[in-house]
């Protein structure tokens, strides 16, 4: 165990709770992490990067059930540095322009920052690594691609911003930060599958136990997940085929909205009428359970840019389930021909679509529309799509051959216990690589960040003048008529928006100083000596005081 194979996580629950923040992909996959890391990170301790040390409670009973007596600290954001002696931040999102710019007072080789990828087609995630070639983010930095699809996704768009750089800046572009393709993983026991809820769900589908149950889950909506209707389309065709045998179809997840939902109930009633159709509630953990337990194949036929990686195969695998999956992104590094199906899927050239890119950058169309378009261009070859759903559906041992082989393949590759070294000797190489490059760290004046200049740096041109206090005495004002201190606080009410420039303490140990001095007043040092505190906090509050009449210059 090192800290230099350690990383503080940056937390926020939003980016690890599904429960609380709503299911979606980034937040179940960052959860999935979090307790990955806490099983199985060989670390002195975990170490919690966030703005408030209430924030991090979650992680701490997480903890202490799955690791007991391991500690758990929190580091403040507004002091970062504490993270010591671990030197790695783990951000969960490649968009960590702004960790790079909270490190550069420090020095760019301070510590070193690790992000990670989840949907990198919107356009925040898009400007934000044209953003993070422009700030102070360095070799020893890494974003971690989570498949080999998304590497060359990634690498396609720094080439662009490089190109621009050179051709519009005439500067030779940065060195990049790391791009290791690391995949996500899942707790392969989590998914084993348990025989009396898929049994109800069979009875409750009215499946026979010559009946094939394919099931999906995954949001449900059509423009940023899949399009179920070409999936109608095989389905059908393959229930044509295979007589004295019922195929069903039941999706796990939820709706976004009435629209989502009925493209996917009218799509079926329509285009596979034959078929058995069922839904499930995705954010029941009961639900999610059977759907594994009782389906003969899992199902996650991809067409949207809006995938990255497919952590549900994993599940799927998992739970000892053949799979078929659309060639797709991340499938493609998860599914072997042995434990399931890919099927091939076309789109036209680059430049067919760059309508779709424009209208989106320039605010016609949403991220939705952008998707849609995008999908609606995309080929799930149906033929070999219904032949598959024909041959899985006929033969059991085949079924039985490919889900024992998913789940070993699974445990072997993407279990958090095989995932979680991988990421902690990334760390360990990033330490090492900025160790070794400690000279080109740099510097930045904290109150002269390009992206967050001091706002009297940057609005320095409004006031009258700039002051300090130095050389300047202070005396109690006439208290005659005036409130006291804390009516005045009271009155503006600062804690109302949760952000005071001093405490009411520190502002009231100076104000006793000034009364204390009498007629005679304070310069600087006799009030440092007077009230105990030092520093430019002093001089915010002597300043705060003349704005209130409280002191007067002597």
């Amino acid at each position: 165990m090192s800290a230099e194979r350690n990383a503080a996580i940056w937390y926020a629950q939003d980016g690890f709770d599904p429960t609380a923040k709503g299911i979606n992909g980034r937040r179940v996959a960052g959860e999935s992490f979090l307790k990955g890391f806490l099983r199985h990170a060989d670390v002195e301790e975990f170490v919690l990067l966030s703005h408030g040390a209430g924030e991090i409670q979650p992680v701490k009973s997480l903890a202490a059930e799955l690791r007991p007596g391991k500690a758990v600290r929190h580091a403040p954001l507004l002091r970062p540095h504490s993270i010591a002696p671990v030197q790695t931040v783990f951000f969960p999102s490649p968009n960590y322009i702004q960790e790079s710019w909270r490190r550069a007072p420090y020095g760019t080789g301070a510590w070193s920052i690790c992000g990670i990828t989840h949907t990198t087609s919107t356009h925040a995630v898009m400007q934000g690594f044209f953003d993070l070639r422009m700030a102070p983010v360095t070799e020893w930095d890494a974003v971690i691609c989570t498949s080999q699809a998304v590497l060359a996704s990634v690498s396609y768009q720094m080439d662009r911003i490089d190109d621009h750089i050179r051709g519009h800046l005439k500067a030779t572009p940065p060195p990049r930060p790391m791009l290791p393709v690391i995949p996500l993983g899942v707790h392969v026991a989590d998914f084993a599958s348990d025989a009396g809820k898929g049994a109800a769900l069979r009875a409750r589908l009215g499946a026979g136990p010559d009946d094939v149950v394919f099931t999906t889950i995954a949001r449900l909506t059509p423009h940023e997940k899949f399009d179920p209707l070409p999936i109608y389309l095989a389905m059908q065709a393959a229930q044509r085929q295979l007589p004295g045998q019922k195929l069903f179809v039941a999706f796990c997840g939820q709706f976004r909205d009435d629209y989502s939902r009925k493209v996917f109930t009218e799509g079926a009633a329509k285009l596979m009428p034959d078929v058995g159709f069922a839904l499930l509630d995705g954010a029941s953990a009961d639900d999610r359970k059977a759907a594994l337990s009782g389906a003969d194949v899992f199902m996650f036929l991809i067409d949207n840019i809006q995938e990255t990686f497919g952590l549900a195969p994993l599940e799927g695998m998992a739970a000892g389930l053949p799979l078929l999956v659309s060639d797709w992104d991340g499938m493609r590094d998860t599914v072997s021909e042995d434990v399931g199906f890919r099927i091939t899927t076309r789109t036209l050239p680059g430049q067919y679509y760059a309508q779709e890119a424009l209208r989106y950058q320039g605010g016609t169309d949403s991220y939705v529309q952008y998707c849609a378009a995008t999908s609606a261009l995309t080929e799930l070859d149906l033929p070999e799509l219904t032949a598959r759903i024909v041959q899985l559906s006929r033969d059991p041992d085949l079924r039985r051959k490919m889900g024992a082989a998913g789940r070993a393949r699974v445990q072997a590759l993407y279990d958090w216990a095989q995932v979680v070294p991988q990421m902690q000797a990334l760390w360990g190489e990033q330490d090492a690589r900025r160790k070794a490059s400690v000279a080109a760290s740099r510097r930045y004046l904290a109150d002269a960040l390009p992206i967050a200049p001091s706002p009297m740096h940057l609005f320095g041109s409004y006031p009258t003048a700039q002051v300090t206090f130095a050389n300047t005495r202070l005396v109690l004002a006439d208290p005659t008529g005036r409130p006291s201190l804390a009516d005045v606080l009271a009155a503006r009410n600062y804690q109302g928006l949760k952000r005071m420039f001093a405490s009411p303490e520190h502002i009231a140990q100076v104000l006793r100083a000034y009364i204390a001095a009498g007629t005679a007043g304070c310069d600087l040092v006799q009030l440092e000596a007077a009230s105990g505190l030092k520093g430019q906090g002093l001089e915010r509050i002597a300043i705060w005081l003349l704005k209130y009449g409280f002191v007067r210059r002597a």
